[in-house]
């Protein structure tokens, strides 16, 4: 291994042993921990997650902390955000479409490489785990609409209304107007992606999201698709985006990422060059927020955006932190 690739792994493995704030950002943390003790052994279990998303990160830990695996430790993590009627992002009581329709997306990925999503669902509250049945129970990778409600309903999940009365009071004041323009890091703010590596160093993650307020009916984002939203290479590592899905969608940039690392970037590295692809490309790239974490299979993990607000929730021997992420600044 290159003298200049070694310092820069060993810096970043470094982190377990690292005293570090409960508010930090990923590339200070970077520059800080050059000066940390290099550690042959990285640090597992860990979790990471889009967002403050505290809770979620906290179940998905006491899943790992059990020796659980990590498959277990996401479909456990994403559960909790569905079942918060308070998100109005992820899951009940989520935003609903034009219409009036709470339509959920969803996807997982194991340490084998399968995968399972659902797209446009309605009425069923938990569609990380109908997601998984998916993946495990059918020969299909993804169900869409009326039909993942029916296989849902076939595995034992129950049909419930997902829309709340707060939600469907903003809803019919949004209808006032019908004015949409999605305000970054709020309508945005859309997405639990999260990624975890369990104590064998097994990798898995999962993504689930009622999509943007007020969307078209019928529309699917980036969340539920495998390569956009969120991609898994157990050989590697992964990574799982929020934000405007569209513009996720048009680089696979999950997938990008991944194969980033693969080439020999750092987690922080091939998130910074998956925004670059993003905003380059796009002189609209002022109107919307895209966010990417990213973790390899030394435990070694990064974020970034195109603005600033987006942050990451770790889990890491029994220490919860939020990171901050550094937004992208373009070169004069």
């Amino acid at each position: 291994m290159k003298r200049r690739n070694f310092i820069k792994r060993a810096s970043l493995t470094g982190l377990g042993l690292a005293v570090a704030p409960s508010i930090i950002s990923c590339e200070t943390e970077a520059k800080t921990d050059k000066k940390a003790i290099a550690i042959a052994t990285p640090v597992l279990p860990i979790v990471v997650a889009t967002w403050n998303f505290k809770n979620a990160t906290k179940a998905a830990w006491k899943v790992l902390e059990k020796g659980g695996a990590s498959i277990d430790a996401i479909e456990a993590g994403c559960r909790v955000e569905e079942a918060d009627l308070k998100n109005t992002t992820v899951g009940n009581g989520g935003s609903p479409d034009r219409d009036g329709n709470v339509t959920l997306d969803a996807c997982i990925m194991n340490k084998d490489g399968g995968y399972g999503a659902v797209v446009c669902m309605e009425n069923i509250a938990h569609p990380i785990s109908v997601a998984r049945k998916v993946m495990e129970e059918t020969p299909h990778v993804l169900l869409a609409g009326k039909g993942a409600e029916q296989f849902a309903v076939e595995q034992g999940f129950k049909r419930e209304n997902l829309l709340t009365e707060a939600s469907k009071k903003a809803w019919l004041k949004w209808k006032e107007k019908s004015e949409y323009k999605p305000i970054i890091n709020i309508e945005n703010h859309d997405t639990i992606g999260m990624l975890a590596i369990d104590k064998n160093g097994d990798i898995s993650g999962g993504c689930t999201t009622s999509g943007m307020a007020y969307k078209m009916a019928g529309r699917v984002g980036d969340s539920a698709i495998i390569g956009s939203g969120l991609f898994i290479d157990n050989t590697i590592g992964g990574a799982t985006a929020t934000g405007m899905g569209e513009e996720v969608l048009k680089t696979v940039g999950s997938y990008l990422i991944v194969e980033l690392m693969r080439q020999g970037r750092t987690p922080q590295e091939a998130c910074e060059e998956g925004v670059k692809r993003i905003v380059e490309s796009n002189p609209n790239y002022q109107n919307f927020q895209v966010g990417y974490v990213a973790l390899n299979k030394q435990g070694e993990y990064g974020c970034y955006c195109v603005h600033g607000g987006f942050g990451i929730s770790k889990y890491q021997e029994g220490k919860q932190t939020y990171i901050k992420s550094n937004a992208y600044t373009k070169k004069a």
